[in-house]
């Protein structure tokens, strides 16, 4: 599917922010793409939503949104597509149902993630792990933002397929 130009405009103005920032994987970047600027403006998550859709496969059970940047976008994505939501915490909770994801059950079933921003993948490798063990079949993420080196999936050793909305190669291109 071609890049919305206008949509990784927008995206970039809103999110790219310029510093010094450590990020999950530990990496220490001089940008930072703030995704709950976008996730937290309803018109620019509706349109991330709309161009995630495309990107699911037909054969998928449930999306499942990562705590925390992926749950808005999988909740936006889910009313877009009537599928059912699941939200996947990075640890499953100590007390009640002491569930990793909240949601419909998954074992046996094919879970597509949802997640905001990919470097090293390092929480959705996690959440696939889990997943998997739980019964679903995962291999697929959708992202709204691939930040990993361009050719890489930098999760090619869990056997999941990365799909992007936007590149850091897109966003990079649409700077003035």
């Amino acid at each position: 599917m071609p890049v919305d130009p206008d949509l990784a405009r927008d995206v970039d103005a809103r999110c790219r922010l310029t510093g010094e920032f450590t990020l999950r994987s530990g990496q220490v970047s001089s940008e930072y793409f703030d995704k709950y600027l976008f996730e937290t403006d309803p018109e620019l998550l509706a349109r991330v939503a709309a161009q995630m859709e495309p990107l699911l496969p037909e054969d998928v059970d449930l999306i499942g949104g990562l705590e925390m940047g992926g749950i808005p976008i999988v909740t936006a994505l889910s009313a877009r597509t009537g599928l059912p939501a699941l939200f996947v915490r990075k640890q499953a909770k100590e007390y009640g149902t002491c569930k990793l994801a909240e949601g419909p059950d998954v074992a046996g079933r094919r879970v597509t993630l949802v997640e905001d921003v990919i470097t090293t993948g390092g929480a959705v490798r996690d959440a696939t792990t889990a997943l998997r063990e739980a019964g679903a079949t995962v291999d697929l993420v959708v992202c709204a933002i691939d930040r990993s080196p361009a050719g890489t999936d930098p999760l090619a050793d869990v056997a999941l397929e990365v799909r992007a909305v936007l590149t850091k190669a897109d966003l990079d291109a649409v700077r003035g």
